[in-house]
């Protein structure tokens, strides 16, 4: 298959799939379970593109797969353990208490852009897939470098926070440990930096520019939607002025050295 009959189908199989979880959630009572099966989708959607494309398996499709992959399995499996041990996240609360009038309705369609969204990211994979051009250019030992650090600091980032929040003293205080110390999300910031990885590594595509709408519409959505604003939103209700604090003090995103206050 031709990467656009690649892609509508990957949409079509991730909506069903996000149907299907929406109904469990609802079910549950938990909309985490959407932040879970967001993730795995990406990894799937990565295992489909390669194995359905009309081009002979090559040693560029393998890497960005595995590279998907060990991304998709660390993440989505953190989220689970997270989902499955805690209360419903306090963002998903807010949105029910605000969707109240046709919340079952609004939910669904809540999950039904995380589809889209899915299938709008894989983009970026999917032109990487799709290079022509042969690997072992510098382009491409940096986008794999890019992708390796970014997934190592999301992943000291959480369980960073994970060490934190599990200590009865911190209720109700904020993570200001190791890597949280120089951002407000550093979780965040690696998860964005891991997207620049396809970029360079679709160089050589003539459909490369595409290749560029994945982090850019997620550092958007990062900053001004989905990202930092409900998360501290939810963090100020819950930790008050030492929260106010901590965003006096350090970055919302980039990370760099504490301010002074």
């Amino acid at each position: 298959m031709n990467p656009l009959q690649l892609f509508i189908i990957g949409w079509l199989v991730i909506a069903l799939i996000m149907a299907i979880t929406f109904q469990f959630a609802w079910t549950r009572g938990n909309a985490g379970i959407v932040d879970v099966v967001w993730t795995y989708a990406l990894g799937l959607l990565a295992l489909f593109y390669t194995l359905a494309s009309d081009i002979d398996f090559n040693l560029r499709q393998a890497i960005i797969l595995s590279l998907v992959l060990f991304w998709s399995l660390r993440l989505g499996t953190h989220l689970w353990l997270r989902v499955a041990s805690e209360e419903e996240d306090g963002r998903y609360q807010s949105l029910k208490q605000k969707w109240k009038e046709n919340l079952k309705r609004k939910l669904f369609f809540f999950f039904q852009m995380q589809a889209v969204a899915d299938s709008f990211l894989s983009i970026a994979i999917l032109v990487a897939i799709f290079n022509p051009t042969p690997f072992g250019s510098l382009t491409d030992y940096i986008g794999i470098g890019i992708a390796l650090i970014a997934i190592m600091g999301e992943g000291i980032a959480d369980n960073q926070l994970q060490r934190f929040r599990l200590q009865p003293e911190n209720t109700r205080k904020t993570c200001r440990d190791g890597l949280w110390r120089y951002s407000r999300h550093p979780n965040y910031f690696f998860e964005w930096l891991y997207w620049w990885s396809f970029p360079l590594l679709a160089l050589g595509s003539a459909a490369w520019p595409l290749a560029l709408l994945s982090p850019l519409a997620l550092l958007y959505l990062m900053l001004k939607v989905t990202g930092i604003p409900p998360t501290e939103e939810q963090a100020l209700l819950k930790r008050g002025d030492d929260y106010r604090a901590y965003q006096n003090e350090t970055n919302a995103f980039f990370p760099w050295f504490r301010k002074r206050t």
